[in-house]
């Protein structure tokens, strides 16, 4: 075995390890934050540097064009979907009123909402107007 591959797996086992151990912060971040906002980031933000590390060292481990294909199509779409989800979690909490607006630093979204508010009424294109 040459010197490159035994350094090559090594450092992909570490990489590994590193990112199962922020995974698994973000995952002790979501059991124990007070709130959907803060949960939502805990789902997002270690989970997918965690995941990209974890990608990167079984990369390094399996050295296959094939394979660093699949890793990448699944780091990629890690990082298209997770943000987005989050952000639907949380404005869908907001929306709902599970947010504490207090606690909120800047709060942009009410402003929003409520300059639309005349224009939200359900209309005849819903199917609760008159015929």
């Amino acid at each position: 075995m040459s010197a490159w591959v035994q350094v090559s797996d090594t450092l992909g086992a570490a990489l590994v390890f590193v990112g199962a151990a922020i995974c698994l912060l973000g995952v002790v971040g979501m059991l124990k934050l007070p709130d959907v906002l803060s949960r939502s980031h805990a789902a997002t933000k270690p989970q997918t540097l965690g995941l990209l590390l974890v990608l990167a060292g079984v990369a390094l481990r399996l050295r296959s064009g094939m394979d660093l294909a699949t890793l990448g199509l699944i780091g990629f779409f890690q990082l298209l979907t997770g943000p987005v989800a989050a952000h639907l979690v949380a404005r869908s909490a907001y929306r709902t009123g599970q947010i504490e607006h207090a606690e909120l630093l800047r709060d942009d979204l009410d402003r929003q909402l409520t300059e639309r508010a005349p224009d939200r009424s359900p209309g005849p294109e819903h199917g609760t107007g008159t015929d």
